[in-house]
């Protein structure tokens, strides 16, 4: 049976502040959201695993932004993961809850798929794209692919990109209670030094790989002091005390940072959710010719489309995609 922690909350994000630090954060834990995600593919446990981690990043880093429609990252490499890729959608209305997808391209040749998940990226870029829909300029920001994980990526996007000091500490995995079936979990932690304190520059280079830019390097004085001292403090995080289900969000935040006079704010619900539509796939197809769609055609008479984030099916009439369709 759940216990009470694990059922109020379970696929939430709870933010948070540290006053005496001008540090904010998200703690984030992940259960039937993450397990609905990968229900729709069939994939090893090393790409499930690299699925795992960027679904949870995407969750902390999805409720710090104020999104009107979709964030989306993307991590793309040269090695047999080839693309993981993720849509974080903000809630419609108050009360309502966000929704995440996310799916994977890979090599199943070339997949070693009893190593490492991060080293079967390869060399490549981490992406942040955000989209607040219709009549808004998206916008996208690249860095290379930096550090040992996909939580790394992200602490030098947020670093070289942004220029705000950010650090992840994440735990996920397959575990099996008794009587239940063996299933995905994923708890984390995400900090950020407040951005209005941060300086526009750094002042002393770039002490990362290939010379990007780490979080560290761009504080100074008692910002670096602050942003060092949570940051020994979120080191004696244990990977069970993220995942749960014992220890409430809250009461881990008091644990943590009780120094640090940490403020706690509402949760936001996260659920599994897919946009996809035959309406957004005729849409989709609507820069192809009459010959392209001919060629896309089967012998049955029909175009046909599968979502690669939930695997839903579409059979459509090729009259009615296109570029010579109908309006």
């Amino acid at each position: 049976m759940a216990s009470k922690a694990q059922v109020e909350w379970d696929d939430s994000v709870l933010p948070f502040q540290l006053d005496v630090s001008n540090i904010r954060g998200r703690l984030a834990r992940l259960d039937s959201v993450l397990n609905s995600v990968l229900e729709q593919h069939d994939y090893p446990t090393v790409i499930e695993a690299l699925v795992a981690e960027m679904t949870l990043l995407t969750a902390l880093i999805g409720q710090t932004i104020k999104l009107r429609w979709k964030l989306s990252l993307q991590v793309r490499g040269n090695g047999p993961a080839r693309l993981i890729a993720t849509d974080y959608y903000g809630p419609t209305e108050d009360g309502q809850p966000a929704r995440i997808r996310a799916y994977a391209s890979f090599d199943k040749e070339r997949l070693d798929l009893d190593g490492n998940p991060f080293d079967q990226i390869g060399s490549g870029y981490f992406a942040i794209l955000i989209d607040q829909g219709e009549g808004m300029t998206p916008y996208q920001g690249i860095t290379p692919i930096a550090g040992q994980s996909l939580a790394q990526c992200a602490e030098t996007y947020f670093a070289q990109s942004e220029q705000i000091p950010t650090r992840f500490s994440l735990s996920f995995g397959q575990s099996q209670t008794p009587g239940a079936d063996l299933a995905w979990r994923a708890g984390g932690l995400m900090i950020q030094h407040m951005p209005e304190a941060s300086p526009l520059m750094a002042k002393d280079g770039a002490s990362g790989e290939n010379g990007l830019l780490q979080p560290a390097d761009v504080l100074e004085g008692d910002d670096q002091d602050h942003w060092n001292r949570v940051n020994i403090l979120l080191d004696t995080v244990e990977d069970m005390e993220l995942i749960g289900p014992s220890v409430t969000p809250s009461d881990l935040l008091v644990r943590l940072f009780h120094e640090e006079q940490p403020r706690a704010f509402d949760a936001q619900t996260v659920r599994f959710g897919c946009t996809c539509s035959a309406q957004r796939v005729k849409d989709s197809l609507s820069i192809y010719s009459a010959k392209d769609i001919a060629h896309m055609t089967t012998d049955d008479g029909k175009v046909e489309a599968d979502c690669q984030f939930c695997g839903a099916h579409y059979e459509l009439d090729p009259a009615d995609v296109g570029m010579d369709a109908p309006a």
